[in-house]
């Protein structure tokens, strides 16, 4: 009977004009009573070919959907738990648009183009920084020791040409030609720019790093365009990339190189500064704003930020601490589906996005749950921040937390998890601040939170007629 009443309401709902043309729902004995907006929507034979209507009378702005004594009960109740996941689904997918909307800024399309650059990288930074963590365990067990110089090849390897990757992409994201910002960019990996001395001071190989190379293949694309458009077209193959080259080439070696090594060490040093004296706050703070971050597109401003961490000091301060907000969303999810305990489809909502939730991967869940209700949204943001607050706590007892790749959250970053003082310490911490982030998700989400507007959950109103 429950499966045959949910197949009639589905019937019915987009009959009677979908969740937006429905302003009420009640039943008496034998009838289903749904309030319209515009009674014209409904279509009135189509309903009565459902299976199970006996008849339908339209009266003024209602709907008389008539389907008999008991049954009506059960169709009415699915009804309501249907137009209540609709109209949840609907207003998820207008925060969506919403924010698409707003991300279409000239700021959000330039870090997006910027986050073009680095995503393709992912896949590479999480094979060779799995295989980094594996090097790392064998070389402090003493195992395996004809192995360990193989794996720290193949795991080094990427990342001693990523600034290659990153010239690459850049060129090919901002509308240039990719090899000749890969050309670039070798030049600050090159050995021999030890003997080129910039500013008083003697360069290093890969001085910079991926800041340095994505400026210095985005100047190339910037003279590589000036050429295309001056040049004589016989000219062209001979010239524009010759003088792209020297060009971009130089003001890497005399500038770019310079400036972005600063920065880097900058990012360095302020990262470690930031966890070492303030890491509850820090990792509070951080945990806490990841998900508006998301919401308004500005995380993608920390990508490279990631990237030059690890490419510095081998792995990310950072991540961990922001994953922690998947894990207050986690918590929220799970507080929900404790709460609307009649709510069947939100609830095989939730059973759906969970897995990925716990994975790392929260849009389902931040669309499909907490956003469109509103307050989980917050109370997930309080889950992420206690979390984060947990992972900043042992940072500034010296026990610091990273990643060696970006990409991964939640479950799926234990493998990627390392530290200052080994994978083990750093993996017990970051597990202490998941089911930190889960469980003051939960709690807050459980107190706070009561219901979808007043209707999720709700019984289905009795009248006589």
């Amino acid at each position: 009977m429950q499966r045959s009443s949910y197949d009639t309401a589905a019937a019915l709902l987009p009959l009677v004009g979908g969740p937006a043309n429905v302003t009420s729902v009640a039943h008496c004995m034998t009838r289903l009573r749904v309030g319209l907006n515009d009674r014209s929507l409904v279509d009135a034979e189509a309903v009565r070919a459902v299976p199970g209507v006996l008849g339908v009378v339209t009266d003024g702005d209602t709907a008389q959907i008539v389907i008999g004594p008991g049954a009506v009960v059960t169709v009415t109740a699915e009804f309501e738990k249907l137009l209540s996941a609709r109209r949840l689904a609907v207003r998820g997918a207008e925060l969506r648009a919403d924010r698409a909307r707003r991300n279409a800024t000239p700021v959000k399309t330039a870090l997006r183009r910027v986050a073009d650059v680095f995503v393709p990288l992912i896949p590479a930074l999480i094979g060779c920084g799995v295989l980094a963590g594996l090097n790392g365990l064998l070389v402090n067990t003493g195992r395996l020791p004809w192995l360990t110089p193989a794996l720290a090849a193949i795991a080094s390897g990427f990342m001693a040409l990523i600034s290659v990757f990153v010239g690459y992409n850049t060129a090919k994201v901002f509308g240039g030609t990719p090899i000749l910002g890969g050309a670039v960019a070798a030049i600050a990996v090159w050995p021999g720019v030890a003997k080129v001395t910039a500013f008083g001071v003697a360069l290093a190989p890969g001085q910079g790093g991926v800041l340095g190379a994505l400026a210095a293949a985005l100047l190339a694309t910037y003279v590589e365009r000036w050429c295309r458009g001056r040049v004589p077209d016989a000219l062209d193959v001979l010239l524009t990339p010759t003088v792209t080259v020297l060009v971009a080439g130089l003001a890497t070696l005399y500038g770019l190189m310079y400036a972005a090594g600063r920065v880097s060490s900058a990012i360095g040093t302020a990262a470690n500064w930031l966890l070492a004296t303030t890491g509850p706050v820090a990792g509070l703070v951080l945990g806490g704003l990841f998900l508006p971050l998301v919401m308004l597109g500005l995380h993608q401003a920390l990508i490279p930020i990631h990237t030059t961490l690890i490419q510095q000091q081998g792995y990310t301060v950072l991540l961990p601490l922001l994953a922690m907000a998947g894990a207050g969303q986690v918590g929220a999810a799970l507080a929900v589906y404790a709460r609307l305990r009649h709510d069947t489809s939100l609830r095989t909502t939730i059973r759906s996005a969970l897995p990925a939730g716990l994975l790392g991967v929260g849009e389902p869940l931040i669309y499909g749950v907490s956003l469109p209700l509103g307050r989980p949204f917050l109370t997930a943001c309080a889950g992420g921040a206690a979390g984060g607050a947990f992972v900043g706590f042992f940072a500034v007892l010296g026990d610091r937390v990273g990643a060696t790749a970006i990409g991964p959250s939640g479950w799926a970053l234990f493998p990627l998890l390392t530290g200052n003082r080994g994978p083990a310490l750093a993996a017990a911490v970051y597990a202490g601040g998941l089911l930190t982030g889960y469980a003051v998700g939960f709690l807050a989400t459980y107190v706070c939170f009561t219901g979808a507007g007043g209707q999720a959950g709700r019984s289905p109103r009795r009248s006589t007629g």
